[in-house]
């Protein structure tokens, strides 16, 4: 009876605990990722997230344990556009035997000036921030969605679906967003940020972008680009500027004192952070509220 009872167990439980493996591992290079690849994939995933939020992605470098687990996945997620510095030591440690997603490629770019805020400009280059953009996050859903689907087909309608669900997520925060953007006249759009980070963000809500440093946040402002955006301040009227929350907020605060504009509130340009930053939704809210109140 014992043993009848013990067999039976065995194959109530058998199933379930099967189904619940991952089909295969994903490793993210990017906050934002890690979360799109946890919404589409569902329990059939299971997601490393070797970026975590609030480390800054521009000055970020892989550990061995994060190419261990990177050399261990089907396929791995990176922002792209330029963004990983450190993709060969990717290439290299996985001996290029596992698919790099490179997301942002999939998507429009938007090219830089050529960076007046250092000594040697050097060429344009692209904005790899697209993630500012909710509506470059609900294309991106759909490229994630179809590598994963190709990757495991068996899955492919469970993936559609969750991809589906998360772009109705995205598509009502966007409209939401956009309504808080209303409230502020179309003259106060000017966006002042420690570094140059918000230019999709700009094109999709209409916001004029100056910044302080260059498009990564190692570029150092000069001298000249300083006094030029203090000038711009003053004449423009701009009542407040954005601190980011990976960077040193020195040089920004000596822009203040120049121009009489006030700390407007601390943005997340590079990524989830924590508290109510630590989920996409939770980082675009805190964003938009902090500048339309900021400059309201």
């Amino acid at each position: 009876m014992k043993f009848v009872l013990l067999v039976g167990c065995c194959l109530l439980f058998s199933e379930p605990l099967s189904r619940a493996a991952p089909s295969f591992k994903v490793a993210s290079f990017s906050t934002v990722l890690t979360e799109v690849a946890e919404r589409i994939g569902g329990g059939h995933l299971a997601v490393a997230a070797l970026v975590k939020p609030g480390i800054d992605p521009h000055e970020y470098q892989p550990t061995p344990g994060d190419l261990a687990q990177a050399s261990d996945a089907k396929v791995i997620l990176i922002s792209g556009k330029g963004l990983e510095n450190y993709l060969d030591k990717i290439q290299q440690a996985t001996g290029g035997n596992v698919e790099v997603l490179a997301v942002g490629d999939h998507l429009p770019s938007l090219m830089l000036k050529p960076a007046e805020q250092s000594a040697d400009p050097g060429p344009p280059a692209v904005d790899p921030h697209w993630w500012n953009s909710v509506p470059n996050m609900i294309r991106a859903t759909e490229v994630v969605a179809e590598d994963f689907a190709r990757l495991d087909p068996a899955h492919a309608a469970d993936y559609e679906r969750n991809a589906s669900a998360y772009r109705a997520d995205l598509s009502a925060l966007d409209k939401e967003l956009r309504r808080k953007i209303a409230q502020l006249p179309r003259d106060r759009r000017i966006l002042v940020t420690s570094h140059d980070a918000f230019q999709y963000f700009a094109a999709a809500y209409g916001f004029t972008i100056a910044s302080i440093e260059g498009v990564t946040t190692e570029t150092e402002p000069s001298n000249k680009h300083v006094s030029e955006l203090i000038e711009e301040i003053k004449q423009r009227g701009v009542k407040a500027i954005f601190l980011e929350s990976t960077l040193n907020p020195k040089v920004s605060r000596e822009i203040t004192r120049e121009t009489g504009a006030t700390i407007g509130g601390t943005l997340y340009a590079d990524g989830l952070g924590e508290g109510d930053a630590a989920t996409y939704a939770g980082m675009m809210r805190h964003n938009v509220a902090t500048i339309v109140d900021g400059l309201r």
